[in-house]
């Protein structure tokens, strides 16, 4: 796997990736804020054709935006990120779908856990979201969003914290395998 934004602070010990992030790091491009930022941490394999990505994650979150989860990315105005934000100082599921322009949804974390899997299976433009507490077998559906057709995608954990460096996260059971059906 490759880096994109390497953090300054990573390991991988027992199937487990800890990262440490860098000084205010995120993924956006202008809506509402008028910036754009390419700098969060993104470790990834590249992927072509219709396939299914999950990885389970868990974080220290303190601070405003402190974000896990798993990334979709074409280029840097075609992407996805998916999984926990700290927003009011609540655990949220939240989802950025980017073509162009940065749109997000969330949802706050019904039940406090500790690990949450996502999982994003991609066919064609069609990109669903998934997300279940570690450990429960049933996924709920989180969002169903549109991602422009392309021939390969970098997949894979990522983690940001826009408001300070330092934030902590650990990714495990990280794996792809072929799409399921999307109406399943």
């Amino acid at each position: 796997m490759l880096w994109l934004n390497e953090p300054p602070s990573w390991r991988e010990k027992d199937g487990v990736l800890t990262v440490t992030t860098g000084e205010k790091t995120d993924f956006w491009r202008v809506t509402h804020y008028d910036f754009i930022r390419d700098n969060g941490h993104f470790r990834f394999d590249t992927v072509a054709g219709d396939f299914a990505a999950e990885v389970t994650f868990s974080g220290d979150y303190r601070e405003l935006y402190d974000q896990a989860g798993l990334m979709l990315r074409i280029d840097p105005s075609n992407w996805m990120k998916a999984g926990i934000e700290l927003v009011a100082g609540r655990k949220t599921l939240s989802v950025v779908a980017t073509c162009d322009f940065s749109d997000w949804s969330t949802m706050p974390l019904p039940q406090e856990v500790e690990g949450v899997r996502i999982r994003a299976s991609r066919q064609g433009s069609a990109l669903r979201v998934e997300w279940a507490p570690e450990g429960e077998a049933d996924m709920d559906l989180l969002r169903l969003a549109y991602l422009p057709p392309s021939a390969s995608m970098a997949v894979g954990p990522m983690c940001c914290s826009p408001q300070r460096g330092g934030f902590e996260a650990r990714f495990w059971n990280f794996a792809m395998d072929a799409a399921p059906e999307l109406h399943a």
